[in-house]
């Protein structure tokens, strides 16, 4: 790719003046607007990053058939970034540099978001990023924005519902064990456990991280029981996720409730796979086929995302990642169509003040880029039996515990409970 993108330079300068008038001039109304993007399409994200870049074609597919933006049809250019946050500095400066895309998009999840900001930043590029965790904390780039409902306080969001249900408990816990990898996203949030820890008053008896390489997980559950804490927050990836919740099956591990951010328990293939270990866990998600949360453009975005997930190996249902990549490009759109620009400057002004109708709901964005309000659910799995992906297509075997708004169920408390 990078060959023929050199070779066709090279053609266009020695062709001549005509043929550069014609193959590498200015736009026209024929050329599409490219948008750039590095996504991951193997390694430990992939099956979230599969199922967004499915939902992005979709969105590409229904903006071009309602005459694309500006007058052009839209094209997605994108690489897979591998999981690997080392690739994407490389990915962001060749699709700038090289394939020369009109605007940039952010690929999938904190990790992958943190090494594209200095290219954003240096070039004063706009970027919408999709699940990222305060990604904007430490630079505070105006023309940044979070597809991700975690609110203007954005670290402790994703576990604030969980300390809600566990301090509404009789009696209430007195301690909390905190553990995750040693990567930006479980930093970000680790720091936000506990902050939510102290606001409660509760007492941290472990605080560990371990290497993101890290597939032998029962000797840090057994160190984490040996302090013996009430609650137990996990910050981890999905293939950490997994392993985590083997390990504490496998050790018979029962505090009072545990999980709340872990990155993984949301994908449909996880769920299924995990069985009925998931029982009791208590974690975060974004949506969920509850009543509160459905819209006919959800509906209709989903029946369309699930017609086609099976023959392209993406999550079956798409609840996580997929709408949210659909709504982070339905945000750009509506921007582009409504500044008439593809200007970055004038594109982050209107973002920043206007509100976005798109199939996750409406979303206005405040401090930071984030989300103006928070959305962020707790879920516990219950009642799941044998590996079926059909027993999550309802709310059966995944109640909503909060926010109150959505709850479809009551929490199993303690986590032993959920167990029998």
């Amino acid at each position: 790719m990078l060959h023929h993108l050199l070779s066709r330079s090279i053609a266009c300068v020695a062709a001549g003046i005509v043929a550069t008038a014609v193959a590498c001039g200015p736009a026209t109304a024929a050329d599409p607007i490219r948008i750039g993007f590095g996504i991951s399409l193997t390694g430990p994200l992939a099956a979230n990053g599969k199922s967004a870049l499915m939902a992005m074609k979709i969105w590409e597919e229904d903006i071009n058939a309602k005459g694309g933006l500006l007058g052009r049809p839209v094209k997605l250019v994108y690489y897979d970034d591998q999981s690997n946050p080392s690739t994407v500095p490389g990915i962001y400066t060749k699709i700038l540099d090289i394939d020369k895309v009109d605007l940039i998009m952010g690929g999938y999840a904190t990790n992958m978001l943190a090494p594209a900001m200095p290219i954003a930043i240096q070039r004063k590029r706009l970027l919408i990023g999709l699940f990222g965790t305060a990604v904007n904390s430490e630079f505070n780039y105006p023309r940044y924005f979070a597809m991700i409902p975690l609110g203007p306080e954005a670290k402790p969001a994703l576990t604030k519902g969980f300390f809600d249900v566990a301090m509404a408990q009789n009696p209430k816990p007195e301690t909390i064990a905190i553990v995750g990898a040693n990567a930006e996203a479980s930093h970000n949030n680790s720091e936000g456990v506990r902050e939510n820890a102290k606001a409660v008053g509760l007492k941290i008896v472990y605080d560990q991280t371990y290497p993101p390489t890290t597939t032998d997980f029962a000797p840090i559950v057994r160190a984490i029981r040996a302090t013996n804490p009430d609650l137990v927050v996990i910050c981890s990836y999905p293939l950490d996720s997994v392993g985590m919740v083997r390990a504490v099956n496998e050790v018979g591990f029962k505090p009072k409730m545990i999980g709340g951010c872990m990155v993984g328990p949301q994908t449909t293939v996880l769920k299924a796979q995990l069985g009925s270990l998931l029982n009791g866990f208590v974690n975060y998600d974004f949506w969920l086929p509850v009543k509160a949360m459905q819209t006919p453009d959800m509906s209709n975005f989903l029946k369309r995302y699930q017609a086609r997930a099976q023959a392209e190996g993406v999550d079956p249902l798409g609840y996580y990642a997929p709408p949210f990549a659909y709504a982070y490009l339905q945000v750009l759109g509506q921007a582009v169509d409504a500044t008439k620009s593809l200007d970055d400057d004038k594109l982050a002004d209107y973002i920043r003040s206007a509100t976005f109708t798109t199939v996750v709901g409406d979303v206005k964005f405040g401090r930071g880029g984030e989300w103006a309000q928070p959305r962020v659910l707790q879920v516990q799995y219950q009642n799941i039996t044998g590996n079926s992906v059909d027993q999550f297509k309802d709310m059966s075997a995944q109640v909503i515990v909060a926010p109150a708004e959505y709850r479809s169920g009551n929490v199993i408390y303690p986590y032993a409970d959920a167990k029998k």
